[in-house]
């Protein structure tokens, strides 16, 4: 426990890179080919800023209302900071979503494409997008099916949404490749450049196999509380 509490956020951000750069070597890429998004959801200012002064300037939030209680300070402090929204968005949070967020990790149905295409025509903004496939067909997950994929890409083109490429979080307690395969190769077969997936527990395995988008939060925050 010491050992954890005398760790600085600096130590954790200078571990995670050294390995992403050891995974991109492996795999033969470039390590800055793989962007590093720091999972900052329930985590707080005093917690976020000295990441950001370490240098990180991508992080991601899962909640719309969460988010804008305490990032349009920081990125006013900070104006290089990137803002991902990486968790289920409502319907109805679209249009405040397009004008916080940076990136869109978590398009997944019609519904949310017909939204989002109405608040950036509204707000003249157009942000980036991944489009969510529950790759490991999961009932409680997010994320378009397989299936769906191709009627939600051509929704997406149809509503202007510029969709850069596909996120997934695969089935926990299980091996990861396969999925982060299967997605690569859906990407691929789609002619988009860009994956978002491999969190804290399987970031190296993602990059070996396409990851241009990693999420971590645990190895470079710590353990939340357990009531969180």
């Amino acid at each position: 426990m010491q050992e954890a509490t005398s760790e600085t956020s600096a130590d954790r951000l200078t571990a995670i890179r050294t390995r992403i750069s050891a995974a991109a070597k492996l795999a033969r890429r470039p390590a800055n080919d793989v962007n590093l998004i720091a999972v900052s959801k329930t985590r707080s200012v005093e917690h976020i800023e000295p990441l950001i002064l370490d240098g990180q300037m991508l992080f991601g939030e899962n909640r719309v209302q969460e988010a804008a209680s305490k990032w349009p300070a920081l990125k006013e402090r900070h104006p290089g900071v990137e803002l991902h929204l990486i968790g289920q968005l409502q319907s109805n949070k679209a249009e405040e979503a397009v004008a916080l967020f940076d990136v869109i990790h978590s398009v997944d149905r019609q519904s949310l494409v017909t939204a989002l295409g109405k608040a950036m025509e509204k707000l003249e903004r157009a942000v980036p997008c991944f489009i969510q496939v529950n790759i490991g067909a999961e009932e409680q997950k997010g994320g378009c099916s397989v299936a769906e994929l191709p009627d939600l890409l051509k929704a997406a083109q149809e509503s202007a949404i510029p969709v850069v490429g596909l996120m997934c979080i695969p089935p926990a307690d299980v091996e990861a490749a396969p999925f982060f395969a299967l997605l690569a190769e859906l990407a691929a077969r789609h002619d988009l450049p860009q994956l978002s997936m491999g969190m804290s527990d399987d970031f190296e395995t993602a990059i070996m196999l396409g990851a241009t988008h990693i999420r971590v939060g645990t190895a470079l925050f710590g353990q939340r509380p357990s009531f969180v």
